[in-house]
């Protein structure tokens, strides 16, 4: 053979070798994923960048110290915040006048500010009392808010307009004196909004739509549905005990309505901290249905257009309450007020703003006793996971601009928080700044681990860059490790930090991570623009909350008793 047929051949067995081994290569590569869902391909390609972007991480475990243990119940009054973090709306224009905490819906802005704008008539029309000109001052505040601090002590007003009477009988409860001045100051209902083709089949199943077909629905998978947490939402309080009403109208917390309400929370797929998160949420088009306050249903043109509003409940008629041991004279004047905002004039403004529509729907519950509702509250902290405990992991900043106070507001906000984790669930904490440490590996929150978070927590130092997102990969890196031991569980991760990435990996580079594992990501910013984080809470709707040195503490806690 010549030479040229010789190279003609090596260069024909060259081209066959390589053929063959591309066809072994991608032959292997097919067979590898042949018979697996493209969830378990997804989830193993994640699991294979997750080792690589892990393997450029500077990680240390840091030695394991305890700390003491403090078993006193959470003092909400401790935690809340100086009441100048709540806005004054409308001031007192003059020294006779009484202070009004008032429900958000009526004292914000916009379509949100009606109370607003009859309070400042009332102050600008010289009413006077026993000769002397009166006014009233309104503070911007969440029913579920005000009432912790009337209730705890920490600052009671002279009066309360809260969105419904459940706040009223729960003040009643704690023994706070307290007088209806108004069963009613503006018209509003609760409801469940459900998108127009979920709405159609659930009718055309069930014959109606009520709590009682959704709760069905719901316990049967057939309607993913969110709503709000009973602790801070009027929406959310009144869903939970209506809910447990119709397992057992007789005995909302006997065992019949308490498997019922098992059965059905083990299929709500979401709980949001806010109604502006539940929005958020429905946004994305993850959920058939969610619960809304009618008012903001009417003035959100994208709902009214592809959803249909189904009202539960009691009423949310802004009750006017006068509290504490209120003077003749105060006591007058919020009675005058009460007269003034039911003039015709005030109620067509109402209307104007999306209030006072479905006049003709009644209550479906009679009185709630106050003991009755917190009982109902503690029922749904103990049981809204179903059997499935969490697996958290806390992502701690301690980078160098954490010096001082943030570091120390951190720390509180963490020791408060974990009196909240349940002995149920498994906690671990992660720090970072330039590199990261594993200061307490994930393991179930008995006694124990309970005095390791607590000396965790009590020796982090602040220093170096800020390389958040190698911190988070750090924290899902323990939790795929958890959940390959105990696939029951539901991960969680709570990342505190005080502002953007300036080391380490990008958010370009974990995104891709997030939105595979389906691991909900919540963000706790410190005085932050904290953009990044709340684009990573966004990705598998989880709460982003940007608080200040002043409320971390209360709000941090509020996060944790909702989702832990």
């Amino acid at each position: 053979m010549s030479m040229s047929g010789k190279g003609k051949a090596a260069l024909v067995l060259g081209l066959i070798a390589i053929v063959v081994f591309v066809l072994v290569y991608f032959g292997i590569r097919f067979t590898s994923d042949f018979g697996k869902t493209e969830t378990q391909v997804t989830s193993e390609n994640a699991a294979k960048q997750l080792d690589k972007l892990y393997k450029n991480i500077s990680v240390t475990e840091a030695e394991q110290i305890k700390g003491q243990i403090d078993l006193d119940p959470v003092s909400v009054g401790e935690s809340l915040p100086d009441i100048s973090k709540f806005p004054v709306s409308v001031d007192n224009s003059t020294e006779q006048f009484v202070e009004i905490f008032s429900s958000t819906e009526k004292s914000g802005t916009g379509n949100d500010g009606w109370l607003n704008e009859v309070a400042t008539d009332f102050n600008n029309a010289n009413i006077e009392l026993n000769g002397k000109r009166v006014s009233v001052r309104i503070r911007n505040i969440a029913s579920g808010t005000a009432t912790d601090y009337i209730r705890s002590g920490k600052y009671v007003p002279d009066a309360f307009t809260p969105s419904n009477e459940l706040w009223g009988e729960m003040v009643k409860a704690q023994g706070i004196p307290i007088q209806l001045v108004s069963q009613r100051l503006v018209g509003n209902v609760a409801g469940v909004v459900a998108s127009k083709k979920k709405y159609d089949e659930l009718v055309e199943k069930y014959g109606s739509l009520n709590v009682k077909t959704i709760t069905d629905a719901i316990a049967d998978n057939e309607l993913a549905m969110g709503y709000t947490d009973p602790f801070a939402s009027s929406t959310g309080l009144n869903f939970l005990v209506t809910a447990l009403a119709t397992f057992d109208g007789t005995n909302m917390l006997g065992e019949t309505a308490v498997q019922g309400f098992e059965k059905f929370q083990a299929n709500v797929p979401f709980l949001a901290s806010t109604t502006l998160q539940m929005r958020d949420a429905a946004k994305t088009g993850m959920l058939d249905a969610f619960v809304l306050e009618y008012q903001t249903y009417v003035n959100a043109p994208d709902l009214k257009g592809s959803y249909v509003f189904t009202p539960f409940g009691v009423r949310h008629d802004s009750p006017l309450y006068a509290l504490g041991n209120i003077s003749e004279e105060k006591l007058d004047i919020v009675k005058k007020f009460a007269e003034f905002v039911a003039q015709e004039k005030y109620q067509n403004l109402a209307e104007e703003k999306g209030f006072n529509g479905l006049q003709d729907y009644k209550s479906e519950l009679g009185v709630v006793e106050g003991d009755l509702l917190s009982s109902a509250q503690k029922l749904w902290k103990e049981k809204k996971n179903g059997n499935k405990p969490i697996a958290a992991v806390f992502v701690a900043d301690v980078s160098g601009s954490m010096d001082g106070e943030p570091l120390k507001r951190l720390k509180e906000s963490l020791l408060s928080g974990q009196k909240f984790l349940g002995r149920d669930n498994s906690i671990g904490l992660v720090s970072y700044s330039t590199d990261v440490t594993i200061n307490l590996p994930i393991g179930k929150y008995d006694t124990n681990q309970q005095s390791m978070f607590v000396g965790a927590i009590e020796s982090l130092q602040s220093g170096g860059g800020t390389a958040t997102f190698d911190g988070i990969l750090v924290a899902l890196k323990m939790l795929q490790a958890e959940l390959a031991l105990n696939p029951e569980v539901k991960p969680l991760i709570f990342v505190l930090s005080d502002g953007e990435t300036n080391e380490g990996h990008s958010l370009k580079d974990i995104r891709g991570l997030i939105e595979s594992f389906k691991i909900p990501l919540y963000t706790i910013g410190y005085n932050a623009n904290i953009q990044a984080l709340q684009s990573i809470s966004s990705i598998n709707e989880a709460a982003s909350i940007n608080a200040d040195t002043d409320d971390v503490v209360y709000k941090i806690g509020n996060l944790l008793n909702v989702q832990m």
